[in-house]
Parts: structure tokens; C-alpha cells; sequence
């Protein structure tokens, strides 16, 4: 290949990859205002199907506005939690549900950020729910107990990481009713986005604004609640670092919780798995092997267990070198997502994108249609609309 092909076919490729952006783009006519906050706080909006929940402002000038715009959501995902799973858990486990949740609350307490409480009371009180309810919703995840991976360099088609997460379980109380992509722009710190839930302030899949992304996967250690719980720490670790290596430091400088997996990655390109529990925090870098693991490509980072651990790994290596949204969409298709599979995040932290699907009534996320949504954009989006005199929405 002579020297002018060569530049050629890169000035081609370079033109290719900026045209599929172009194509990618969000236009403000897509997104669709349902409902904004009388106290100036908030939006409702939808995009391709998908709510997406924008707070700004203060802890408890977010939470009432979560509250007042997603009401019945927030209502409907206590409900759900509380007296579905709960009576589940207490008639499986001979242990009565809101004795947990209580001791629960009394022992992460401490170790939790006054602004989040704040925040989740607010919303309590905005939506009409009592403030037990409200913290026993969102420490929930302590209870219960997913396959992560991110690639980048080699082994993608273009050399950006991509970093996926599959979320298992749960699918079949319906949260997915009340699912909503939400935008948080707290004062004094980080915006960042979430897949998450109506009334869920914390988070286990999620990217701010400095490019970095976390999913979490959950293991043992149930009992061991003397930290911050897990959904808050991530929560965290996205309003105040802007690296892998920062989220590291403050993980480890954090009380943690319970036994949990998760992968970072950011803009940067850099990725790394971690396993957590109360004691200590270990560091997978990319591509090493573990003894708990099928074949880890090169460039790769995974977490993962059993089957679908196997099954990732032989897609993993197939694809190597071509993976691409697309390729990776298809990677965590089932067997590799579960049954239970509830909602399932492509993340492209260089650019600030999220793919994300949720389940559907009787579908796992992976067998339902991807929604991309670009965090600048709708930063820029709500500042637009909640400027004086805007026409945005209107």
C-alpha cells in the first residue's frame, strides 16, 4: 500500500466515523417536554419512548422536583418494592421485611451524605410517601444481589472503549414500568446521568460529564451494612471524580458495604474491573487474566460468572478488533444477559453516549430496541428550555 493510499483510506475513515456521528445526532426537536416542575427545577421529557427525568438545583430543589414530576412513578416503585418484594423476601426468608430494611437504614445512615438524605426526603414528601418508605426504596438494593465489560484500542472497530452493562433480575415485578433516563445537575458539582427508576436517587448504571462511567454488578455479603450502600457510594463517585483512578481512591477511602463487582471506565480510554467488600478493593486491569474467568481478550476488561461468563468470553474473542455498538449490542445478548435481564447500557464515554433499553412487559431488555441519548445534549437541551423567556417545549 503506497503512502498516499494509506492517507487516503484514513482521510476516508475519518470522514465515514464523523458522517455516522453526524447521523447519531440528537436534535432538540426529538425530545418532547411532558411536565416541568412549577418550582423551576425540573423536566419530564421523552425521547424515542424513553422519559428522561432532568433535575438541577439543590438536594431538596431536586428531590421535590423528582417527586412532583414523577408522582405515581415514585409511588408505584415503592409499592412495588416494598410489598412485592418484600412479602417475597419475608415468606422465602422466615424474616419480616421491614425489620431488615430498619436495621438497614440504622446502620448505613451514618456513613451516608446528609445531601443525599435530603434529597430523598424531599422527594418523599413531594410524591406523598412517608420517609421510611421513601429510604427503605432506595436502600433496597442492599438486599439483593450481572456480567460488565468494556473494551477499547484493539479490540473495537475504531479504537474508542465502549463499556457495557447488563442488569439481571427484578424484571418480573415490572419496574420496568417506571423506568426513566434520568439527568442530574447538582449545584457545585458534577452533572451526570443514570438508568434508572422513578424515586431512585441513587444509581447502578451510570456516566457524568467528565467521561466517566460505572456498572455495577453485585455479589455476596449480604449482612455486612456498616458503609455507604452501594447505590449512593456510586452516586458519589460520579458527582466528584472525573477518572477511573480518582473513582478508585475514593472507593477505597470510602466505608463500603456488602461484596460488589463493578467495571469504570472513562473518556480517557482508561477501564479497569474492581471487586469491593468491606475490607479491602482489588483491581482487574485490562486484559489479565483471573482464575475466576474464561479467557480475557486483550484491551478487554469483564465481569461476569458461570455460563454467561463463558459465553461472553467466545463472543468477546470472535469479535475482537471489529466491535462496535452494534457488534456489542449482539454481544450481550442472551445467553450472556439472563431471563430476568432488566435493562442493559452502552456506554461511549469519549463522546458522552448512552444506548440503553429496558424490559419489556414480557421481554428482557436485550430483545427490546436501544435508545441512544447524549448527556451534553441534554444538558444543553435543559438549560435551553428552563432559560428565561424560552419557547422550548412550549
Amino acid at each position: 500500500m503506497t503512502v498516499m493510499t494509506h492517507r487516503l483510506l484514513r482521510s476516508l475513515l475519518a470522514w465515514v466515523l464523523a458522517a455516522s456521528a453526524l447521523s447519531w445526532a440528537q436534535p432538540a426537536a426529538q425530545i418532547r417536554i411532558l411536565d416541568r416542575d412549577t418550582a423551576g427545577h425540573g423536566l419530564l421529557c421523552e425521547h424515542e419512548g424513553k422519559r428522561i427525568l432532568m433535575v438541577a438545583g439543590t438536594p431538596a430543589e431536586m428531590g421535590a422536583a423528582h417527586g412532583r414530576l414523577l408522582r405515581a412513578g415514585v409511588r408505584g416503585v415503592a409499592e412495588s418494592i416494598l410489598y412485592l418484594v418484600g412479602a417475597g423476601y419475608t415468606v422465602t426468608r422466615s424474616d419480616w421485611f421491614f425489620d431488615r430494611m430498619d436495621e438497614i437504614t440504622r446502620r448505613t445512615v451514618p456513613h451516608t451524605p446528609a445531601r443525599f438524605l435530603e434529597e430523598c426526603d424531599a422527594m418523599s414528601r413531594s410524591a406523598g410517601l412517608s420517609q421510611r418508605d421513601g429510604r427503605a426504596a432506595n436502600f433496597f438494593p442492599e438486599l439483593f444481589h450481572c456480567s460488565g465489560v468494556a473494551v477499547r484500542g484493539g479490540a473495537t472497530a475504531d479504537g474508542m472503549l465502549l463499556h457495557a452493562r447488563v442488569l439481571d433480575y427484578m424484571r418480573d415485578i415490572h419496574l420496568q414500568k417506571h423506568a426513566v433516563v434520568q439527568l442530574w445537575m447538582p449545584e457545585g458539582r458534577h452533572a451526570w446521568m443514570s438508568l434508572g427508576y422513578a424515586g431512585f436517587i441513587g444509581t447502578v448504571t451510570c456516566m457524568n460529564e467528565k467521561g466517566l462511567a460505572i456498572g455495577e454488578m453485585g455479589g455476596g455479603g449480604e449482612g455486612q451494612w456498616d458503609g455507604m450502600p452501594m447505590n449512593f457510594l456510586l452516586r458519589d463517585l460520579m458527582e466528584r471524580a472525573g477518572t477511573v483512578r480518582e473513582a478508585v481512591r475514593l472507593l477505597e477511602e470510602t466505608p463500603r458495604t456488602c461484596e460488589y463487582y463493578y467495571v469504570f471506565s472513562d473518556r480517557g480510554r482508561d477501564m479497569v474491573g474492581v471487586y469491593a467488600t468491606p475490607e479491602k478493593v482489588e483491581l482487574l486491569e485490562a486484559g489479565a487474566p483471573h482464575p475466576r474467568l474464561p479467557t480475557v481478550p486483550a484491551e478487554t476488561v469483564m465481569v461476569s460468572a458461570g455460563g454467561r461468563a463463558e459465553a461472553l468470553s467466545k463472543r468477546l474473542v470472535e469479535a475482537h478488533g471489529r466491535i462496535d455498538v452494534p457488534t456489542l449490542i449482539g454481544i450481550i445478548r442472551r445467553p450472556v444477559a439472563m431471563k430476568s435481564n432488566l435493562h442493559n447500557a452502552i456506554f461511549r464515554p469519549e463522546t458522552l453516549d448512552l444506548w440503553c433499553a429496558d424490559a419489556g412487559a414480557k421481554t428482557p431488555a436485550c430483545d427490546e430496541p436501544y435508545v441512544r441519548v447524549n448527556l451534553t445534549d441534554l444538558v444543553s437541551y435543559y438549560r435551553q428550555a428552563t432559560a428565561p423567556q424560552s419557547a422550548v417545549g412550549r
